[in-house]
């Protein structure tokens, strides 16, 4: 069973939708004891990082988070639901996020080149480049496949964790996994048959321990 975390910041029908089309089990909950007893969590999210944070520390769900994650659950955040497993964000201020993937999140703008004329947030399908070796999480992938992207902001100095970038002025960080922890800045279920292999991926247990 999938839990989907439920702390009132993200799209969860469309998430639910694409697993429904896995024939995934779901479950989507707030509640650290519901959670616990999935096999696998996703949390997502859309929105500004602090109010979000704030949100997982309202209902106890951060050290829900980290518990769970520490005890091997795999655990998947996608958008703003990766950039909290980051150490912090430095959106409007400095929030703390999760601390399970070592690195932060910065503002895109100043890394654009002014020349590219690119614009912020960035929004739209872009291509994918895989890290070498692949990881499970992206097994089918294949280079250049394109994927569904909403965001201001991206996570920095966390290159050990990268397992895919995205290229929109410099490289940008599209997708990361440290043990039983991933994440994608893109939306998996907004990105078509390539977003759904990689949910299926996860669902299968591919990335990550059982």
């Amino acid at each position: 069973m999938v839990g989907i975390v439920d702390y009132g910041v993200g799209n969860l029908f469309s998430l639910r939708s694409s697993l429904a089309v896995l024939g995934a089990e779901t479950l989507v909950s707030g509640d650290g004891d519901a959670l616990a007893a999935a096999d696998r969590l996703i949390l997502p999210g859309v929105g500004a990082f602090g109010d979000a944070a704030a949100a997982l520390r309202e209902k106890g769900l951060d050290e829900v988070l980290r518990r769970l994650a520490g005890q091997g659950k795999p655990l998947l955040g996608i958008c703003l639901g990766m950039q909290l497993l980051f150490d912090y964000s430095e959106e409007y201020g400095r929030h703390e996020g999760l601390g399970l993937i070592p690195g932060h999140v910065a503002a895109l703008a100043p890394d654009l080149p002014p020349e590219k004329n690119l614009k912020v947030p960035h929004i739209g399908w872009n291509g994918l480049h895989r890290r070498n070796p692949v990881h499970p999480l992206l097994a089918g992938v294949n280079e250049g496949d394109c994927v569904y992207f909403v965001h201001s902001f991206h996570a920095v100095d966390c290159a050990e964790s990268v397992i895919a970038t995205a290229e929109y002025g410099p490289e940008v960080t599209a997708a990361v996994a440290r043990s039983n922890v991933m994440g994608t800045q893109f939306h998996p279920e907004k990105s078509g048959a390539v977003g759904l292999g990689i949910l299926r991926n996860f669902c299968e247990g591919k990335g990550g321990a059982v």
